[in-house]
């Protein structure tokens, strides 16, 4: 695509997680200090909430990256499932052997047992459980029933719950208010402010492989914040547009024009802006993608 263009090892703002670009500026990194000194403590319930594009999944998987061999961890990262189901992926998971259609009295002892050997063997077992929100109300009674499982000395299972705003209103509901009065660590990601922005652009060109001079305009940079509010995915959508644009030109700086036109060009976006530039950032792609085709094909 325009990697060679602007002389990038690989594409700097693709939206899956990837823990090589976490951008710790103070907001994510008092977020994963909190994540980790609340590990290190061995409290029970940990929630990081944030709104959609965030980037909760990758400040996750960044926490389980830190942590030292210590730590076992569990990962789920669709929890719309019922207490059952749940506890089925926990075992896969925590690698429990089962006996096929073993019952649920079977299935918890056996992960208690699993959790005392690795208690035994000085290890702390950690679940992390993505889009929080999405949880049944009976499969949160459900963690909340696993927490109970614990030694003299410590807790044999810390869960850490990552959702949507949402999560909290969830968790004001009676049935599971004892699960809430458990909850001893949060924390909320906020959006990027215009000058994290600009460091957070800065961070992902350079471990891209960039070494140029700036490439986003300052005027690129403040029609991108107002477009987006910050929020890192919508950046990386939009910074990813923008390089299309400059390079269906063969500009190599990116302008205010093609922020606003990528802008105009997404639809979580387009919102932010004046209607005249919907139509400019439509065309603008199409040219930008007839002029990558038309090099592919030369």
């Amino acid at each position: 695509m325009y990697k060679s263009h602007f002389g990038l090892r690989e594409l700097p703002f693709g939206i899956t997680p990837d823990t090589s670009f976490f951008f710790a500026c103070s907001n994510y990194q008092q977020a994963l200090n909190t994540l980790l000194i609340a590990a290190k403590n061995g409290e029970g319930f940990i929630k990081i909430t944030g709104e959609v594009g965030t980037g909760k999944t990758l400040l996750c998987r960044k926490f389980m990256a830190t942590l030292d061999d210590s730590f076992v961890t569990a990962y789920i990262p669709n929890p719309f499932l019922e207490p059952r189901t749940l506890m089925l992926a926990l075992a896969d998971e925590l690698e429990v052997p089962l006996e096929k259609d073993v019952d649920q009295h079977h299935l918890l002892k056996s992960i208690n047992q699993r959790l005392l050997e690795l208690a035994q063997e000085d290890k702390r077992v950690l679940l992390c459980v993505d889009e929080a929100q999405a949880m049944p109300i009976e499969s949160l009674e459900a963690l909340r029933l696993l927490t109970n499982l614990e030694t003299e000395k410590r807790k044999l299972l810390q869960i850490v719950m990552f959702g949507q705003p949402e999560l909290n209103r969830k968790l004001q509901l009676e049935a599971i208010r004892q699960l809430n009065q458990r909850i001893t660590f949060h924390y909320h990601l906020g959006p990027l402010t215009r000058d994290d922005m600009e460091f957070y652009i800065s961070h992902r060109l350079s471990v891209a492989g960039y070494t140029g001079s700036r490439l986003f305009s300052r005027g690129a940079l403040r029609a991108v914040h107002a477009a987006t509010g910050g929020t890192p995915r919508l950046v990386n959508i939009l910074a990813h547009k923008c390089l299309m644009l400059a390079y269906g030109e063969g500009k190599q700086q990116i302008s205010a024009k093609h922020a606003r036109a990528a802008a105009a060009d997404t639809g979580a976006a387009s919102k932010r802006i004046m209607w005249p530039w919907v139509w400019l950032g439509a065309a603008s792609l199409l040219v930008a993608g007839t002029g990558m085709g038309w090099a592919f094909f030369r």
